[in-house]
């Protein structure tokens, strides 16, 4: 017992030694913001892409324009830095690795499946969300909807404890 009391000690006093001798933390802090906004072109093509795959899926965009132009936003952001329309609503460690690898590049590989898409932007008829069209999202109304709300989808970063619920439009809470 005696051993592991002076073991502790001499620990604590270590600790104390080196904590001492630690740099003073910087005293300024610089954060640099880039707002890198998608070419025209780009949202253009995933605006036809999103058209053309939502027929051919037999899904809908999400009754809220704003989601479906965040999105597309995204994807246009992403296929002008990356090369490829990875999924804008993701945390990744390395974008341009996993944009190589392909699975998140849109369509991914669970709505490609199971037609589950985590940005909300291809959904089923049967989900409250859903609205009536696959068609006549445009340039401008894509641009004015997104501008300002950044490229991340806020529920696809929550943690289990922050979720929001969402009135949906179909279903009384």
């Amino acid at each position: 017992m005696r051993a592991l009391q002076a073991s502790t000690s001499y620990s604590v006093a270590f600790a104390i030694s080196s904590v001492a001798q630690l740099p003073p933390p910087p005293r300024h802090r610089h954060v640099i913001l880039a707002n890198l906004e998608p070419t025209e072109k780009s949202v253009e093509i995933m605006r036809k892409f999103s058209e053309q795959y939502a027929r051919r899926s037999g899904t809908y965009f999400c009754v809220d324009k704003g989601v479906t132009s965040v999105v597309i936003k995204g994807l246009a952001e992403h296929k002008d830095t990356l090369g490829a329309p990875l999924c804008p609503c993701r945390h990744y460690d390395d974008k341009a690795a996993e944009a190589q690898q392909g699975f998140w590049n849109c369509p991914c590989v669970p709505m490609r499946e199971r037609k589950e898409c985590h940005c909300m932007l291809f959904l089923t008829p049967d989900n409250d969300f859903a609205g009536q069209e696959q068609l006549e999202i445009n340039y401008n109304s894509s641009i004015h909807a997104s501008r300002g709300l950044g490229l991340a989808i806020p529920w696809g970063f929550l943690e289990d404890s922050e979720i929001l619920f969402l009135k949906s439009p179909n279903r009384s809470l």
